[in-house]
């Protein structure tokens, strides 16, 4: 999905007179200043003070916000059908007994109410892009496409250190990657690899070879539990990451998700192959996986960060607002240190560094990015006293504070209700008890 154009390049400064598609007058923008934004076809045209411009419609900003769309950078969307089954249990356990046996009975229907459902819940609490690992990922795309939102979708690739299982994989992904895709540009997919544990090396390398032909991004899940690099050392002779660096995967297109377990020279590694990272400190900790995320060192190393929910049956839901939180929190409790993981850092790590990470033109707003927003209502207790909007959206809000959804210049959502969302959640409850009962 990587989009290499540069922002700024693609919309011209609307002239005196000249026409927008929204006008967001007088709304409080993070750094605290109140000030206009015109909005031109899909792109932010213009920020400034006292924009007056036609436009087809005027947004009245007083006593709100707005802040970039937020970018989920790893979860499996349709994965809201086991919100709440399977608790309480370690991932290994969780993943043979609850979920793989469960998720062998998911149709293509399966995944589509599913989807709806992850789309909903990620408008209604402020999110516009992302990054999934799922089956079927075309029906995804379907719902993507209908729902407005902007994805990269990945199919979970396993082989199982099974050789047939790997050419049949392969030849499924060459066929998927093969055929013409009729989808817009706010969809894009990328090819996901389980985890080292569930693709055997040499099918690793097939799919970094045949990544790097069709320039997509690379969906990994590495390094998440201890268990996961004490079976990597003892199986390969070395921890997750050299592992990796060892079979010649590590890329600018790999983005990897939980990466709890690093050292010093592992997180140069990543550094030095501008490798993307998502912390996922919701599923971390109800997995009890691990705590301990490297996010002021990677930071400093150059390393971008994004921040994921992870998939609702191990984070139980896709509030990116809340995962903000839980972002900012453990990595000042892991450490005992006050200063670690500031809000501004995890906001950017929320919004800009996402998007960053996909290769998409969105995550600032800036003349020349995506017009992909958010509006947050300041009349919410969270926001009162307002002395900083990223510090009360990181520390006291969660995502109901969200009022309007912009995605590709186009309102998802209007005063938090999204058309069609009842039926939407009828069909889901439907869908998800039906499963249960096969």
């Amino acid at each position: 999905m990587n989009d290499d154009r540069t922002p700024g390049s693609q919309v011209p400064p609307v002239e005196d007179g000249g026409h927008v598609d929204i006008l967001i007058k007088n709304i409080l923008f993070p750094d605290m200043t109140v000030r206009d934004m015109a909005i031109s076809g899909k792109y932010i045209a213009e920020v400034g003070v006292d924009l007056s411009f036609p436009a087809d419609t005027v947004i009245d900003g007083t006593g709100k916000a707005v802040i970039p769309g937020l970018v989920n950078g790893h979860t499996h969307a349709a994965m809201t059908l086991f919100r709440g089954f399977g608790d309480d249990m370690p991932l290994m356990r969780w993943l043979k007994e609850k979920i793989w046996p469960y998720e062998a009975k998911l149709t293509e229907e399966d995944i589509y109410h599913g989807s709806r459902l992850a789309c909903l819940e990620m408008i209604k609490s402020g999110t516009t892009l992302f990054n999934d690992m799922y089956y079927h990922p075309e029906v995804t795309a379907r719902v993507v496409e209908e729902m407005g939102l902007r994805a990269c979708l990945g199919s979970s690739c396993f082989d199982h250190f099974n050789p047939d299982l790997m050419e049949s994989c392969k030849r499924e992904n060459e066929l998927f990657f093969g055929r013409e895709k009729k989808y817009s540009d706010r969809i894009g997919f990328n090819i996901a690899p389980h985890a080292i544990y569930t693709v055997s090396g040499g099918f690793l390398k097939w799919i970094h070879d045949f990544s790097a032909e069709r320039n997509l991004p690379v969906h990994i899940h590495v390094a998440e539990t201890e268990g996961e690099v004490a079976d990597s050392i003892r199986d390969f002779g070395c921890t997750p990451v050299r592992y990796l660096h060892k079979l010649g995967v590590l890329s600018p297109r790999m983005i990897m998700a939980h990466v709890v377990y690093v050292d010093e020279e592992e997180i140069r590694m990543l550094a030095d192959h501008e490798v993307k990272v998502i912390h996922n400190p919701a599923s971390n900790m109800k997995l009890a996986s691990g705590i301990e995320f490297k996010f002021m060192e990677m930071q400093a190393a150059g390393v971008t960060v994004g921040l994921g929910t992870d998939g609702c049956s191990s984070s139980n839901n896709l509030d990116m607002v809340e995962a903000m939180k839980l972002a900012a929190l453990l990595g000042k409790g892991w450490r005992k240190d006050p200063e670690a993981t500031p809000a501004p850092d995890v906001f950017r790590a929320a919004t800009e560094n996402g998007a960053k990470a996909l290769g998409i033109p969105a995550g600032r707003m800036e003349p020349g990015y995506l017009a992909d927003l958010a509006i947050v209502n300041l009349a919410a207790p969270a926001f009162v006293p307002n002395y900083h909007l990223v510090s009360n959206l990181v520390y006291a809000a969660n995502g109901s504070c969200v009022e309007t959804v912009i995605c590709d210049g186009k309102i998802l959502m209007e005063q938090g209700k999204v058309p069609g969302e009842e039926e939407i959640l009828e069909q889901a409850a439907r869908i998800a008890y039906d499963l249960m009962k096969r």
